[in-house]
């Protein structure tokens, strides 16, 4: 790259991570007792065709971030190459014991090395399976053994501090941890302000993972919100919730987009419950994507909320993170409103800014740099 020289990219809101370590923060595993449909869901995201009660080892696949800027980018300036933001979904065995409740220890291993967790409860007939479906005892089941593992750890870690007679504040946060784990409370209940989480780094605490719940139903159901009591569950746990059909989202991924609009409208839905799903998972992991835009491609990217210009420059090259000059900024809404880069630095809304400046959804960056 040469000397001043200019990139830019285009910023859309969906959350964030540190730049040079988005691939490591963008995986979220996707757990379910067994007969949940969480493997179907893996599968329809994915494409991939991973079989049902596999066992054995996690398996990876890619998910395209739905974003109708993008696509509205892409038609502005018609690239050769339109890229999607991804994030990678995890399909974690349903190494749940024989009683289907209680996770083995493998298990856990698994889901303690996700950033975030999707949940997959059941709320269809399966004729394998013993009794109806029971999604909010399915739930509870799921949040006492995250909250008995974690407690394992917090109250051999706070026995320790205290005889080494460590760091107080470190004390302090276990101590509240512990308490916060023997009244069934979730960790990510605890605010940042709460709770320093620099002394939870490498337990990799469950509990104070980001949980997106997804209730399964069936087809004649898909179209029903989430149930009260269910609802509130959720968001006493400080997760988020949603409803989808697995075996609605298999169809719809072979239908073409008149025919999906069609039968998404039959079913008195108005989209898709799987774009939905993909970008709440995203969302839980607090990213947001920028874009580059240009005749060649039309591209997202994606960085941590709160990402200051430099480093999100460096995501789409080191040279432009290194040479670093200014970043000149046009909030995507401004450019939408004026319809070209050039209109809105005649109205005079170009905002021109340093390494500081914090990027924001919707804005367009042109970066400046001399290395």
């Amino acid at each position: 790259m040469g000397q001043g020289k200019v990139n830019s990219f285009y910023v859309y809101d969906i959350s964030q991570r540190q730049s040079g370590d988005v691939a490591q923060y963008m995986k979220i595993g996707l757990v379910g007792f067994a007969g949940s449909g969480k493997t179907t869901v893996f599968n329809v995201m994915t494409g991939l065709d991973v079989p049902v009660g596999f066992g054995g080892g996690i398996r990876y696949g890619s998910v395209k971030v739905p974003d109708e800027r993008i696509d509205t980018l892409s038609k502005i300036f018609s690239p050769k190459k339109t890229t999607y933001a991804e994030i990678n979904f995890c399909d974690i065995p349903g190494e749940y014991g024989a009683e289907k409740k209680g996770l083995s220890k493998k298990a856990l291993q698994q889901i303690r090395d996700q950033e975030a967790l999707c949940l997959v409860l059941r709320d269809f007939a399966n004729p394998a399976l013993e009794g109806d479906p029971d999604p909010l005892g399915d739930l509870e089941s799921f949040h006492i053994e995250c909250v008995l593992a974690d407690l394992e750890i917090v109250e051999r870690r706070l026995d320790r501090a205290r005889k080494e007679k460590a760091n107080p504040q470190e004390v302090a946060a276990f101590e509240l941890m512990n308490t916060t784990l023997e009244a069934e409370r979730p960790l990510r209940s605890l605010a940042a302000e709460e709770l320093n989480r620099d002394f939870l780094k490498g337990y990799n605490l469950l509990t104070d993972r980001q949980l997106l719940v997804a209730l399964n139903r069936s087809e004649d159901r898909a179209a029903e919100p989430l149930p009260d009591e269910l609802g509130a569950r959720i968001e006493q746990l400080h997760a988020a919730g949603l409803v989808l059909s697995a075996s609605v989202e298999a169809e719809i991924g072979g239908l073409d987009a008149e025919d999906r609009a069609a039968f998404l409208e039959d079913l008195g839905l108005t989209e898709s419950a799987l774009a939905r799903f993909i970008r709440t998972a995203y969302g839980l992991l607090d990213l947001i994507s920028f874009f580059t835009v240009g005749a060649d491609e039309v591209r997202a990217w994606t960085i941590r909320r709160g990402t200051t210009a430099r480093p999100a420059a460096g995501r789409i090259h080191s040279d432009l993170e290194r040479g670093f000059i200014r970043a000149e900024v046009i909030p995507y809404d401004v450019f939408m409103e004026y319809g070209s880069e050039q209109a809105v630095k005649d109205a005079g809304r170009l905002q021109v800014e340093g390494k500081d400046h914090v990027v924001s959804d919707g804005e367009i960056m042109h970066v400046r740099f001399n290395v």
